[in-house]
């Protein structure tokens, strides 16, 4: 992609649009079990909402979302959100985002949830510290064991994310502010760096007492590279924030800021959590 080529994103309704989208989703996921063009065209009909990301004529993105209800009131579930390969870490997720956001206001919608990975720091970063989403529910092994490109070797556990969109747009900004050297010494977990720069937690600090209103998590900057190189770490880092963030929601704490570290020698990025 240039610097010419724009991203149109729009949304789908149309049967074929949608089996394109079908059909960028396997690609992407490396499954013959994709999401069914007749489910998501009942979906778009009934509250749903599908988006489709372009450069030109090509389709390299998407977005799909389906109506909720949790025995009180109706929001917008945002089930899969996907990009090619080749355009991915260029704002593309960011856009197709805001682009649901507008969709689901028109929609009556004030409430966008969905699930993502927490050790995928570039997606903690875009879904917390940039959209202004936030977190106090864990789900551990969610999906069950996944065998995909994307997900294969751990457990499938997830965070939980509301996003208020009714709310007046505000990106988190609560830890920033503090010192990295802080964050570092802080974090509820430590680490140190094994072969090939491979980050690996060491030992865990306390939680936090309850005159703190602060809290750090560091997960690695690079997970998905763990996850295919060195599965003893991939599940280590899996098992020791799975209790760290399950303890932390427990005790009332809400993730609600990421530190994006850009220090190549510190190989991990932090959460922030403060107290509800």
């Amino acid at each position: 992609m240039t610097k010419t080529q724009e991203i149109a994103i729009r949304s789908i309704h149309r049967i074929e649009e949608l089996e394109d989208i079908r059909k960028l989703e396997s690609a992407i996921w490396g499954e013959n079990d994709s999401i069914p063009t007749h489910q998501t065209i009942t979906a778009v009909k009934n509250g749903g909402l599908v988006l489709g990301a372009y450069c030109g004529e090509k389709l390299i993105g998407f977005q799909y979302s389906f109506p909720g209800f949790n025995g009180q009131s109706t929001y917008l579930c945002s089930h899969i959100l996907g990009i090619d390969e080749q355009f991915r870490n260029k704002g593309i997720g960011e856009k197709l985002k805001l682009a649901q956001r507008e969709e689901a206001l028109k929609l009556g919608y004030s409430l966008i949830t969905w699930t993502y990975d927490p050790l995928e720091s570039i997606n903690g970063y875009l879904n917390i510290a940039k959209l202004g989403g936030g977190c106090s529910t864990y789900i551990a092994n969610c999906y069950g064991e996944m065998e995909d490109l994307l997900n294969s070797g751990v457990p499938s556990d997830r965070f939980l994310v509301e996003w208020h969109i009714g709310e007046k747009k505000k990106a988190n900004s609560s830890g920033r502010e503090i010192p990295l050297d802080v964050v570092i010494e802080k974090s509820l977990i430590q680490w140190e760096t094994i072969e090939k720069g491979v980050p690996v937690p060491s030992f865990s600090l306390s939680l936090p007492e309850q005159k703190c209103d602060t809290a750090f998590v560091a997960i690695p900057k690079d997970f998905r590279t763990i996850r295919a190189t060195n599965s003893q770490a991939a599940n280590e880092w899996r098992m020791k924030t799975r209790d760290i963030f399950t303890d932390l929601f427990q005790q009332g704490w809400e993730v609600t800021d990421f530190i994006k570290n850009s220090m190549t020698e510190i190989p991990v990025q932090f959460y922030v959590l403060t107290r509800k």
